[in-house]
């Protein structure tokens, strides 16, 4: 009922600035675009008892972001629109693809989905604050576009930038609507991933997520950071992480960072005891057209008898601030991995918007439990963007993408390769 009551509310403001009479500041300065999507993805297990599939799906989204209109006091509004619509062109049968919605108890696909996201949002000076559909990319939390439709939340989201060389955040998060939905869902912890499965057990929460972030940038070369984040009644996350940047030379850029994860169990403990750490440290070396990235990323702590894995939240959540993060991950108990990856700009050769990347990642220790051998697995990708850089047919993208994961002794694990291949185009009005 909050979440409609939330709702409710930000349509009713949005249709009051619509009537207003100075509207010129909110519509000239909007940004809107119409974005295209085909995105074809076929996964094949090694495995004769997991099922092969292929998915295929068009997608159109209506991106609208408002200008600020200036309501007086230094206080401006605005709203923004995020309408997303997919058709499946190919749907496996009998498989949930996790890319449009399914039902378990018909064994089907729905052959389309729709998402429909409207942010309020207000400005005084350098601190903004949005209401509504939110798209966070934080330490703690990040929606989801690796897939056809995004992952959004729903919740407030406090900003502020007025403070010199530094960036403080305070939010609420109420809701996901993770990219094969397409409503609001209480939150849940990965892997629970069946909102309504999760909710009919006491697996949900409905007092939603409470985060604090603070950013600062000590010198031109170095930044701190420290995010906090309770998923009320399920875990608890501390995050401290510094990055460097420095040039050497004329061409060569070195970004550097260490990062730390500590988690822990909330409140009411839904999911048991947590108790798991992770550190995580990554390099980027960038000379010309050539970028080597070099990846560590360990787990420490008991973990939990529920929660065995890093804590992320249910739907699928990406946590793309571990370094080897993955199709395979690497955040099990004990795991230590590394990853080695090489990018190639192809300008150089005179092939201006063409990129290849190739990249490994190696995970092992593995903890399986008391007697039991421990556990491995490692991953290649293979990713090659292209957009057009001008002409007619300029911001046209084409990427492909390929990922080989094998796993040794880890439980439901299933060797695999899967290949993607995405087109987007968008057409700002």
């Amino acid at each position: 009922m909050r979440r409609h009551n939330l709702w409710i509310a930000i349509i009713a403001a949005t249709a009051t600035l619509g009537t207003t009479a100075a509207q010129a500041d909110f519509i000239d300065d909007s940004n809107v675009q119409l974005k295209f999507k085909n995105f074809y993805l076929e996964r094949n297990y090694d495995n004769e008892s997991q099922k092969n599939y292929g998915n295929w799906t068009q997608a159109v989204t209506l991106d609208a972001k408002s200008g600020y209109h200036d309501i007086g006091g230094g206080v401006q509004v605005g709203a923004d629109l995020l309408g997303q619509y997919a058709v499946g062109l190919k749907s496996p049968d009998n498989v949930n693809d996790i890319h449009m919605p399914y039902s378990n108890k018909d064994q089907k696909t729905e052959r389309d989905n729709a998402k429909l996201g409207i942010t309020l949002k207000a400005k005084v000076g350098q601190t903004e604050l949005k209401v509504g559909d939110l798209q966070p990319m934080s330490p703690v939390v990040f929606f989801d576009p690796s897939r056809q439709l995004l992952t959004t939340y729903s919740g407030a989201w406090l900003e502020s930038k007025d403070i010199k060389d530094t960036k403080l955040t305070l939010a609420y998060i109420d809701g996901i609507n993770a990219r094969y939905d397409n409503q609001y869902q209480n939150l849940t912890l990965f892997p629970q991933n069946d909102f309504a499965k999760a909710e009919a057990a006491g697996l949900s929460t409905d007092d939603g997520m409470y985060i604090l972030g603070i950013d600062h940038q000590f010198t031109p070369k170095f930044t701190g950071s420290y995010w906090y984040a309770d998923v009320t009644n399920i875990y608890k996350q501390h995050y401290v992480a510094t990055d460097y940047k420095i040039t050497i030379g004329e061409k060569t850029k070195l970004d550097g960072h260490v990062r730390y994860f500590d988690n822990s169990e909330s409140g009411d403990k839904l999911y048991g005891n947590i108790d798991s750490q992770a550190v995580s440290a990554g390099l980027k070396v960038n000379q010309g057209a050539h970028t080597v990235h070099l990846g560590y990323q360990q787990m420490f702590g008991d973990h939990g008898t529920r929660a065995t894995m890093f804590p992320t939240l249910g739907g699928w959540v990406p946590q793309p601030y571990l370094d080897n993060w993955s199709v395979a991950s690497f955040i099990r108990k004990d795991e230590k991995s590394w990853s080695l990856g090489y990018t190639y700009d192809f300008s150089e050769l005179g092939v201006k918007g063409l990129t290849a990347t190739l990249r490994h990642f190696e995970g092992w220790d593995v903890d399986n439990g008391a007697g039991n051998e421990r556990g491995k697995e490692d991953e290649n990708n293979v990713i090659v963007n292209y957009v057009v850089p001008e002409g007619k047919l300029k911001g046209l993208g084409l990427q492909y993408m390929f990922i080989d994961t094998n796993y040794d002794n880890i439980a439901g694990g299933f060797d695999l390769q899967e290949h993607r291949i995405a087109t987007t185009y968008t057409y700002k009005f």
